[in-house]
């Protein structure tokens, strides 16, 4: 070989790791936008949303439905801890360099979320419950069978069943796991009167600037992959009465 083969060789070499290096950095910051602005993936870390999605299920969130707006009742969000909610299982992330290095740039599932349902929005009144067992929001009942986790008594047992109550304020939200006898979630932060004075009633409310996205399918494993959709009985919902 020549010396003019061998510099061209040594030339176009350098121009393929070029191209390899721009289009890998190019990739990497597109992942960064789409994983900033638009979808994010996550797995589920308990079994709070059984039965609908189980431990170590890939979902995708997507974030531009709240750009402009806030997450309407029967909305699955993902959401960063409000204090206090996740245990150390649940709040741990991807464990080896590499995907830890995925997840930050969005091409992996990450942790240190909470997965929930949006049940009640701001001015919303959340009772459990009705004579059957429903709970009621603005005296709208839900028949949330189809989706839940079927309880013998109520469809809140976290708080209980014998009466409770909740206003959301101004910018939170109320939200509760699917599994309801398993699901750290509103319900369980609420303050009941064993808890005492100490007892800070907004514990139990989401505010909606920590909400990331809305969860829009699961993913993985592909056997039951699907689009996840907002259940019709929340249409129904009242609106909640206006206050003076």
């Amino acid at each position: 070989m020549t010396t003019d083969e061998r510099t061209g060789a040594t030339s176009s070499s350098w121009k393929v790791l070029r191209e390899t290096v721009i289009l890998l950095v190019v990739a990497v910051g597109l992942a960064v936008i789409v994983k900033t602005f638009f979808v994010q993936a996550f797995y589920i870390p308990s079994g709070s949303m059984e039965p609908g999605l189980v431990i170590n299920d890939r979902i995708l969130v997507e974030k531009p439905s709240y750009w402009t707006g806030s997450p309407q009742r029967g909305d699955i969000i993902v959401f960063k801890d409000p204090g206090d909610w996740l245990d150390q299982g649940e709040d741990a992330g991807p464990t080896s360099p590499v995907a830890s290095t995925l997840a930050k740039i969005g091409l992996y599932p990450s942790g240190g979320h909470l997965v929930k349902r949006v049940i009640g929005v701001a001015g919303d009144k959340v009772v459990c419950c009705d004579k059957d067992g429903r709970i009621s929001v603005n005296g709208t009942p839900l028949a949330e069978d189809s989706f839940i986790d079927p309880q013998q008594d109520c469809d809140g047992p976290m708080a209980g069943c014998s009466g409770w109550s909740a206003t959301v304020p101004k910018g939170k939200l109320f939200v509760m796991g699917d599994n309801r006898d398993e699901s750290a979630d509103s319900s369980f932060h609420l303050c009941t009167a064993d808890d005492g004075p100490d007892c800070n009633k907004n514990d139990a409310y989401v505010s909606t600037d920590l909400v990331v996205g809305k969860v829009v399918a699961l993913v993985w494993p592909l056997s039951h992959a699907h689009i996840i959709h907002r259940p019709e009985v929340f249409d129904d919902v009242a609106e909640p009465a206006k206050q003076d």
